[in-house]
């Protein structure tokens, strides 16, 4: 069976999701949804698909089988529920929502529709992250004892969006774009959920109301301490996670390598090439609307994420540490 898939919204995100389409083998793209339209109809003629400016009026019209979901964070809620009311299945791209109490809201009209939800978190799907897991799983460095996560980028480049600079748009600064990144790579990985979380931003960004740094020190269910480091201002970009053994070590650079510790030194571990992890999501939703169970990355582990966000910013406001509030 081929499924027929509509993009809502066509900014960057979108186009490498129009480019996985046909890689799946499974799925044909036939309508783009955007509020620009002459980026709907490029996006659109690229992927020979039908533009709109109404996403809702898309939906009518091609009555696709999966809706793909790139809005802006706040528009998020909204258009699950409406794609749920349609019946569509979805892939939406994290973070789930802009807090825990709308992502409940979502869950609760997706669970009336019965449809499938798989949340865009591609760190399940990256080679390095899942050679990563499956090391960790083994048992062979011992018992894990710390995970120490640090990403540094220019988050203010002037070819963001400006909405991500709008706390009441995107939620949050670099914490909830790339923050919600580092946490649910360390929840998947170490296979447990963040229980508490102490928190301190810094606001120093030359635009919009967001933070621009956070240092953020962590717990996890199973007592593992864990901190995440990063900062959006000037200097060298870095996206590493050093996972500590009671018998080694292990250094994750996402998308780039992997490291484990070899006699008092690290050594690159053989990473396999697999598809991309875009085309990987759309499989695992597919799997999921033929099979009938949930997505790894289904809307209560996106939650998760969502939750311990929303407890980084309580924390950072309170000044103290904050218990990530579960469902």
């Amino acid at each position: 069976m081929t499924y027929r898939v509509a993009l809502i919204g066509a900014g960057s995100i979108a186009e490498r999701h129009a480019e996985a389409i046909p890689e799946t083998g499974r799925l044909k793209l036939v309508g783009v949804a955007d509020l620009r339209p002459e980026r709907a109809a490029e996006l659109a003629e690229r992927h020979d698909a039908r533009p709109y400016t109404d996403y809702k009026e898309m939906i009518k019209k091609e009555k696709p089988d999966i809706a793909v979901i790139t809005l802006p964070h706040f528009l998020h809620k909204e258009a699950v529920i409406h794609c749920a009311g349609q019946g569509c299945h979805m892939l939406l791209e994290k973070p789930m929502a802009l807090n825990a109490r709308e992502c409940d809201e979502m869950i609760e009209a997706v669970r009336r529709s019965r449809v499938k939800v798989l949340v865009g978190h591609t760190q399940h799907y990256i080679a390095e992250n899942r050679k990563a897991k499956q090391l960790i799983e083994s048992g062979a460095l011992g018992r894990l004892v710390m995970v120490n996560d640090k990403r540094h980028v220019h988050y203010y480049r002037d070819t963001r969006p400006g909405w991500f600079f709008e706390k009441a748009k995107a939620g949050g600064g670099i914490l909830t774009n790339l923050g919600s990144h580092s946490i649910d790579k360390i929840q998947w990985l170490t296979g447990s959920k963040i229980s508490k979380v102490r928190a301190a931003l810094s606001h120093f960004g030359p635009k919009g109301d967001v933070e621009g740094s956070g240092l953020v020190f962590m717990e996890t269910d199973g007592g593992v301490p864990a901190t995440i480091a990063q900062s959006g201002y000037g200097g060298v970009p870095q996206d590493e996670t050093e996972f500590i053994f009671t018998d080694g070590m292990l250094k994750l650079m996402t998308g780039q390598s992997l490291w484990v510790s070899d006699g008092g030194k690290y050594v690159e571990v053989p990473v396999e090439r697999e598809d991309k992890p875009f085309v990987l999501q759309f499989r695992d939703l597919i799997d999921c609307i033929e099979s009938g169970k949930e997505p790894e990355c289904g809307m209560a582990y996106a939650r998760t994420v969502v939750a311990a966000i929303d407890a980084v910013y309580l924390s950072h406001e309170l000044g103290k540490e904050v218990v990530v509030e579960r469902n």
